[in-house]
Formats: structure tokens, C-alpha cells, sequence
């Protein structure tokens, strides 16, 4: 059905492929951890479509926004898919997180499964490869004192994953002590207290930027883009 106030904005469309932004906060499809929640990406997507079905391909956490990819027919679908877990597609996340980051590196730390399912967590779950590749785009330092010093220190970071675990960046960061401002549960609560009073809303400072990939019927290299949202930029004047 149509959406007067579509959230999802177009990047990308053929016969095959559709691509969005995805704004913070908005879940990509059902999930039995927000059984309250009646939007989703999907259904929006689904409208720009013509009200024809899209396949969500991958998958962005409701606090990340940035590019989402949907296949228009199961076929395609299955092609992306196979890409995928061929680590054949490459994702390009922005990050501000908490400290001065080294200028690069790579994360390579293994992830235990977070199950969604409430009543499974403590239980004993699988621990699975997971690799992060980063870059240091800059850094700035703020004279607030939040923790134990009189200044505050923070990183932009490009964030490279090369598996896709759940909550893969978000974790990741967190094990080299650089945690996502915003992130509530692997982040440091003080700094997400800071900015979300300093700009007014609160936002996990996650955004998927970039996506490559062959086209699955074509061959040809396709790279997708979207600037972050402006209650991204916002938060970014600190770095000015």
C-alpha cells in the first residue's frame, strides 16, 4: 500500500535491485524482540516497489542507518545471498567512537552468538569468526570532562566488516576500548548521556555508507552510496 511519508529514500533501482537509506530506529522486519513494532523497512520498501514483495538481502540493526539492499525476485535474491556468505560483498560503515583510535588495524576476534530469543541468552551458544578491518579519519578532542579527565577525547572511523556477525562493529569496537557513542549496550553510558543531551536526541553513531558488490545478473561492479542522516551529521560539528 502507499506511504504518503515514506521514510526509506531510493538509491538504486533496476529490474533486479532495490536500494534505500534507512533511517535510525527503524527495524528492517518483524522481530520477536519488538513484537509491539507495526513499521519495518520492508513494508516501506515493499511500497516503493509497487506494493510487489522485496527480499531483504542483508540486514541493518534498527539504531544503524545507511544503505539496505532488497532483491526484487527470490532468484536474485538467492544470488545476493550466495555473495554474501562468499564474502564477495564489500560494506562500508562511519563511526565515531570514544578515545583516539589507532590510525588503522584489523580485529580479528571471535563473537559468540547473540540468540533474539530473551530466555536463550546465558545459555551456551556457538563462538564464530568474525573480522574487522578500520581507518582513522580523524580525531578530536573536546574540553568537557565526562569521565576522570578534564578533556574528551573521540575518533571518526571507517569500519570495514569481513564476516557478519551480529553486532559485529558494535562489538568489536567495544573489545579494542573504542566503543560507538550512542551504542546503549556495548557503549559507555556517560558519552551517550553527554551527546544525546548536547544535540538533543540520542543516536548510535553507526552509519552504513557504502556497498560493492558484482551485479548478479549483469557482472559489472555496483557500488551504492548514502551520505548519513542529519541527525549524523549533526553530532559530527564536534569535529569541526
Amino acid at each position: 500500500m502507499p506511504f504518503a511519508d515514506n521514510p526509506l529514500v531510493e538509491l538504486y533501482r533496476d529490474q533486479w535491485l532495490l536500494a534505500v537509506h534507512k533511517p535510525a530506529g527503524l527495524l528492517v522486519h518483524r522481530s520477536p524482540i519488538d513484537k509491539h513494532e507495526t513499521e519495518f523497512a520492508l513494508q516501506y520498501a515493499r511500497a516503493l516497489n509497487g506494493g510487489e514483495h522485496v527480499y531483504p538481502v542483508h540486514r541493518l540493526d534498527r539504531p544503524t542507518s545507511g544503505v539496505l539492499l532488497f532483491a526484487r525476485d527470490p532468484e536474485t535474491a538467492r544470488l545476493v545471498g550466495q555473495a554474501m556468505m562468499a564474502g564477495e560483498v564489500e560494506k562500508t560503515y562511519l563511526a565515531m567512537v570514544r578515545g583516539w583510535a589507532p590510525e588503522s588495524g584489523v580485529i580479528d576476534h571471535p563473537l559468540k552468538d547473540e540468540p533474539e530469543d530473551r530466555r536463550l541468552r546465558g545459555t551456551e551458544q556457538p563462538v564464530r569468526e568474525a573480522l574487522t578491518h578500520f581507518r582513522r579519519l580523524a580525531t578530536t578532542e573536546i574540553p568537557v570532562a565526562i569521565e576522570r579527565y578534564p578533556s574528551s577525547r573521540y575518533s571518526l572511523v571507517e569500519l570495514y566488516p569481513k564476516t557478519g556477525r551480529k553486532h559485529q562493529l558494535r562489538r568489536h569496537m567495544k573489545h579494542i576500548n573504542h566503543p560507538i557513542i550512542g551504542d546503549a549496550n556495548h557503549g559507555r553510558g556517560r558519552h551517550n548521556r553527554y551527546f544525546a543531551e548536547r544535540f538533543g536526541e540520542g543516536r548510535l553513531m553507526l552509519a552504513a555508507t557504502r556497498l560493492s558488490l558484482l551485479h548478479p545478473v549483469s557482472g559489472e561492479e555496483l557500488t551504492l552510496v548514502s551520505e548519513p542522516e542529519e541527525s549524523f551529521l549533526r553530532v559530527l560539528e564536534v569535529f569541526s
